[in-house]
């Protein structure tokens, strides 16, 4: 029986198998400042199905997942059905992004109070749990832990966050091995039919993480970065008012974006790109 269509995101396109299972199917769009552009980029559908593989296998000791399996294409991953929580779960190691934002507008991010005089990119005391609200369109909107709990429950919340900690803390010191620095995340959990937590959607992309190199990391500035920051410097230097439609992005840049999440896949998982275009089943341990 084929498939159903039932929903499009940004780069995901999502199909009902049946009644418990579905089919995730990252494509090749690349979308910035909320806005799919109408070029794409090369395996990037793939690596995204592949290095989420490859995280919820790591890390599935730490809480369930929803991967059922990955297909012979390496972009269509089966899932379980879930029922997801209406926050999106973001883990802070460093202060970059929104969180340098609120920061230098009132010294915190999302209810927790910083230390005064830290700096972009400056290491936060320990990772913190930073919760958003999942907007349909446009950006989605830090939250205080108080909102989030009133959207999923004081307990609820704090298993979340404790969940969340841990596998970004487990995930920066694999990656740390790897010269990669994790400076957030953002993690989406639902609950399965007996109302356990369960990572669903991505993990551990460079489309849901900003991954830093090591060796060129300097506190005080922005850094070099291996997610979608080249496209989005490109279209900044274009003179773009950043609504719809993007413009067309150059063969080069095309070229260079396609090689960065290529090198981030093959940095974290230690296996050669085409080693998994020839059997995805290689991410799976």
């Amino acid at each position: 029986m084929p498939e159903t269509h039932i929903a499009s995101g940004k780069v995901r396109d999502i199909y009902e198998i049946d009644d418990e299972r579905l089919l995730l199917v990252a494509s090749d769009r690349i979308s910035t400042f909320d806005v799919v552009l109408p070029t794409e980029i090369p395996d990037k559908g793939r690596v995204l199905t592949g290095l989420s593989g490859y995280w919820f296998t790591l890390l599935g000791p730490i809480v369930p997942n929803h991967m059922l399996a990955i297909r012979d294409d390496g972009r269509s991953m089966e899932c379980r059905r879930l029922e997801m929580l209406p926050i999106e779960c973001v883990v802070r190691g460093y202060l970059a992004g929104s969180g340098w934002k609120d920061y230098q507008a009132t010294g915190s991010t999302s209810g927790h109070r910083l230390p005064e005089g830290l700096r972009e990119s400056d290491k936060l005391p320990e990772p913190i749990f930073t919760p958003a609200t999942k907007a349909e369109t446009g950006h989605d909107e830090n939250i205080s832990k108080e909102q989030a709990a009133e959207l999923v429950g004081a307990d609820r919340l704090a298993e979340v966050e404790r969940i969340c900690i841990d596998l970004y803390a487990t995930a920066a010191n694999h990656a740390a091995t790897r010269g990669i620095m994790i400076a957030d995340t953002k993690f989406e959990l639902g609950l399965d039919a007996n109302r356990n937590l369960v990572l669903g959607d991505e993990a551990l992309t460079p489309d849901s993480s900003r991954f830093w190199p090591a060796d060129s990391y300097e506190p005080g500035r922005a850094q070099d970065s291996f997610d979608k920051q080249f496209v989005r410097d490109y279209c900044e230097q274009t003179g773009w008012d950043k609504t719809d439609p993007g413009p067309e992005l150059p063969d080069d840049v095309v070229a260079h974006t396609r090689s960065k999440y290529v090198e981030v896949f093959e940095r974290l998982t230690a296996i050669p790109f085409e080693a998994y275009l020839e059997d995805p089943s290689v991410v799976l341990g």
